[in-house]
């Protein structure tokens, strides 16, 4: 499922099933992280029509578990894009069905670069701020990257 009519978001939503879990039915974190990914990188491909690689990821965390069963809705927005690059947000969200209990999974930030046919770094077609939320989500983008930015200085000196 995804939301056709802006090619800046993406949504997919997934059953878990007995074998994305555990023998106590706790959905893997790596099956969350795959989804996340993929709802990231779908959203990034959609925007700049290109291939993309993931070049980073910031930390995810997980606030609720995830039961086999449940319905995990993820939803990709590009917050930010640079030159050749982009990064997209990505919520997650658990469902239990039968009682129409929704929570809170995650957020995570995937940053993405986009590739040409000989998977060289090609241009992307800056983002259409139009809303004061996409604006102030640009504004944090740009704290985040300034914060990888110094992080990547700081260890190439050691």
């Amino acid at each position: 499922m995804s939301d056709s009519t802006n090619p800046e978001e993406l949504t997919l939503a997934q059953v878990m099933l007995p074998e994305d879990a555990n023998p106590r039915g706790n959905v893997h974190g790596g099956t969350l992280l795959k989804l996340a990914g993929t709802a990231g990188g779908g959203c990034a491909t959609r925007h700049t029509r290109q291939r993309v690689v993931t070049v980073v990821m910031d930390s995810m965390t997980f606030e609720q578990p995830v039961c086999a069963g449940d319905l995990v809705t993820v939803h990709a927005q590009v917050t930010w894009t640079g030159r050749t690059s982009l990064e997209t947000q990505v919520n997650s969200k658990a469902e239990h069905t039968v009682r129409g209990e929704i929570r809170q999974i995650s957020t995570a930030y995937f940053v993405y670069v986009a590739i040409d046919e000989h998977g060289h770094p090609t241009p992307v077609r800056p983002m259409d701020i139009r809303t004061p939320e996409q604006q102030q989500l640009w504004e944090t983008a740009e704290q985040r990257r300034a914060v990888r930015m110094q992080n990547r200085h700081e260890s190439a000196r050691i």
